[in-house]
């Protein structure tokens, strides 16, 4: 019984301080957090060119990463970390992604899962999005 028996996916996100975004990436749940976000930034790398640091949580620590953002991007990594897990803090920065997650969480058929391609859950992403953007501006 070993296993996970179903898959899952992993949405890479970058966005910019109103929570835009500007790279979205989805694989499987097996591919790391620093695999995942180091695709990404060679995907978008072009239309990131205007980047100067890279925000991210404890999963994007390391030298390997920071050097390889440096290489892709010219930008450097700052690491926001949490120092107390039994206390709510809303941390600088961090916050970003997390709203952005938090919006795309109204729409079904992303928390449900219901798609079975990741191009299809890509796009998916890019429309709820862009319901996203129609429904503010």
């Amino acid at each position: 019984m070993a296993g996970k028996k179903i898959s899952g996916i992993k949405v890479h996100l970058g966005v910019d301080t109103l929570g835009l975004p500007h790279s979205i990436h989805v694989t499987t749940a097996e591919v790391g957090d620093r695999t995942g976000a180091l695709k990404m930034l060679g995907t978008y790398a072009p239309k990131l060119a205007r980047v100067v640091k890279v925000l991210g949580d404890g999963g994007y620590s390391g030298e390997h990463f920071a050097t390889a953002v440096m290489t892709l991007l010219n930008a450097e990594v700052e690491i926001v970390k949490r120092n107390d897990l039994h206390t709510f803090v809303v941390f600088p920065k961090r916050w970003l992604v997390e709203r952005s997650l938090g919006w795309l969480a109204h729409f079904r058929r992303l928390w449900k899962n219901c798609e079975r391609k990741l191009y299809n859950v890509h796009q998916m992403l890019v429309l709820a999005f862009i319901s996203l953007l129609l429904r503010r501006y």
